[in-house]
């Protein structure tokens, strides 16, 4: 990140997506109750609407984004695999020219499957080489996967405190060994078709500080921000070297970053007002420093008329960590459509683009729509700065 014997680093130049500014999908398959999955790509009307929705994002220059391939339809039977539910995806997102960052397990797996088993790594190894297979036939060499997206997450809403599937209390860790296990044999696998295949790691970035001044409470509180590197250093082999993997397997970090990030180690939040309150950008430079690869926000939002000044806080923090050198490659705006939340079905007013109405239209969030314009503009009129002599 430094050049030369200067002190100043470069300022990173993006280039390894179609575009900077990117969104994602919502398209969660959990269970928020046992037996009820809560599919965000239908309850959005993201699933009838693709060609319509992947238009919008040409038309606002978003030309990559994220979004699910839902393996509890593809796979319904072991071993069985139906495209039907994921062809029009791949039609409509080629269609438009929009490059994919597809992730193969959002919160959500098949039905009678269990998750603590060694079936389930096996299974999900298999699916991950059965979609690498799809997208080589396809014509696609190098591919943007995320394996699972935010193990972290995950093990702590669905082990930990129970909020959805697989709906049990402190075996949190016990998901998040079982889930980078699958992701590393998954990672694998696909290597061995595609050999091309770029993996984006997502899991939460965050800040967490201590609530008193007790010796006891500062090592607590940074054993919790410890905590949220663990999964990339299991994926990279540098902890944990039993699950299996390897450097070559860490490769771009996505970054999940909302208001709410930041907090005491006791649960209270931690307001941007508050000393320990950290900026983005130096958290920005600390992970980048930590892995030397490349990063991005996969996601960041906010609800309702909060989402605009948001994402324009979230941009300048970027900018300065990029002035400093990181390596970020895109920043995602999440989500890019309105859904009922999946859980509680109240609908969340975040997106660039509402609900459909009854003819498949969407609104657009007009003050999250001249954000998003206002920064593309602001990076096209970014000068190049190739030396800090």
């Amino acid at each position: 990140m430094q050049h030369g014997n200067s002190t100043a680093p470069y300022r990173h130049q993006p280039g390894l997506f179609s575009s900077f500014f990117q969104g994602s999908f919502a398209c969660s398959t959990a269970c928020r109750t046992p037996g009820k999955r809560a599919d965000l790509t239908i309850s959005s009307g993201h699933d009838t609407l693709l060609d319509k929705d992947y238009a919008l994002l040409a038309s606002h220059q978003i030309l990559t984004a994220r979004d699910g391939a839902r393996w509890y339809l593809i796979e319904k039977q072991p071993g069985e695999y139906h495209w039907e539910s994921f062809l029009p995806q791949l039609k409509a997102a080629k269609a438009h020219g929009i490059e994919m960052i597809w992730e193969l397990a959002h919160f959500g797996w098949p039905d009678g499957l269990d998750i603590w088993g060694e079936e389930f790594v096996e299974r999900f190894s298999a699916w991950a080489r059965a979609f690498a297979c799809l997208m080589r036939d396809e014509g696609y060499t190098r591919p943007f996967i995320t394996p699972m997206n935010q193990i972290s997450f995950w093990s702590w809403a669905g082990a930990e405190i129970a909020w959805f599937n697989p709906f049990v209390t402190g075996r949190g860790r016990e998901l998040k060994r079982q889930l980078t296990r699958a992701s590393i044999a998954a990672m694998r696998a696909m290597r061995e078709v595609l050999p091309g295949v770029r993996f984006v790691l997502t899991d939460p970035l965050v800040n967490v500080a201590a609530s008193g001044y007790s010796t006891a409470a500062r090592q607590e509180a940074q054993l919790l921000h410890q905590a949220q590197f663990e999964v990339w250093d299991w994926l990279a082999g540098r902890s944990e070297p039993e699950l299996g993997g390897s450097e070559d397997l860490l490769d771009i970090i996505g970054l999940t970053w909302y208001p709410d990030n930041q907090w005491f180690h006791n649960g209270d939040p931690l307001e941007p007002h508050h000393p320990d309150y950290r900026p983005l950008n130096l958290l920005l430079q600390e992970i980048g420093q930590r892995y030397q690869r490349p990063l991005m926000i996969a996601e960041t939002g906010a609800e309702a008329d909060r989402c605009a000044q948001w994402i324009a806080q979230v941009c300048q923090e970027v900018s300065l960590a990029l002035d400093a050198g990181v390596q970020i490659e895109g920043v995602s705006i999440y989500p890019l459509v309105d859904y009922p939340a999946w859980d509680d079905d109240r609908r969340y007013p975040a997106g660039l683009f509402g609900l459909p109405d009854a003819n498949g239209n969407r609104t657009v969030n007009e003050s999250i729509a001249l954000t998003l314009r206002s920064q593309q503009i602001k990076r096209k009129q970014q000068p190049v700065r190739t030396s800090t002599a």
